[in-house]
């Protein structure tokens, strides 16, 4: 089995995690900042690590209203996964409800400052995004 990265795609940032090469675990990698709603930008970075990890599968977080629909932010993560694919990386687009509220609260039991949650709050929302789909792939949740 090859890696696999998870995207939390954002309007400034867009957090990374990486599977290890079982598919089973998946881990923070970086957060990539780009400027607000340069998404050509943020791709150019997204493919360096790719290319850097050798990795040609993505899970793509896809946010959605609690009701299931797909508003502004899911259209731009439809988009951005187009733009992956044209690039010929597989892409699968993962339901994100509450990833970012999940990741807050792990991290605040972990005890871990305010300071420090902002700069990795998006990674361990890609985490979080990556985890579960690992876990469903494996036949877990």
């Amino acid at each position: 089995m090859q890696k696999i990265i998870g995207l939390d795609l954002g309007s400034k940032t867009c957090g990374i995690a990486i599977s290890d090469a079982l598919g089973i675990i998946a881990r923070a990698l970086t957060t990539v900042r780009f400027e607000s709603d340069d998404y050509d930008a943020c791709l150019d970075e997204v493919l360096q690590i790719l290319k850097e990890q050798k990795v040609k599968e993505v899970v793509l977080g896809l946010p959605k209203h609690m009701n299931g629909d797909i508003g502004i932010r899911g259209e731009i993560s439809i988009d951005f996964a187009k733009k992956l694919e044209e690039h010929d990386i597989k892409v699968d687009l993962w339901d994100e409800r509450l990833t970012t509220v999940s990741a807050e609260r792990l991290l605040i039991q972990g005890d871990v400052s305010r300071k420090k949650r902002k700069k990795v709050i998006d990674q361990m929302a890609a985490v979080q995004i990556l985890q579960s789909y690992l876990d469903r792939q494996n036949g877990g949740f």
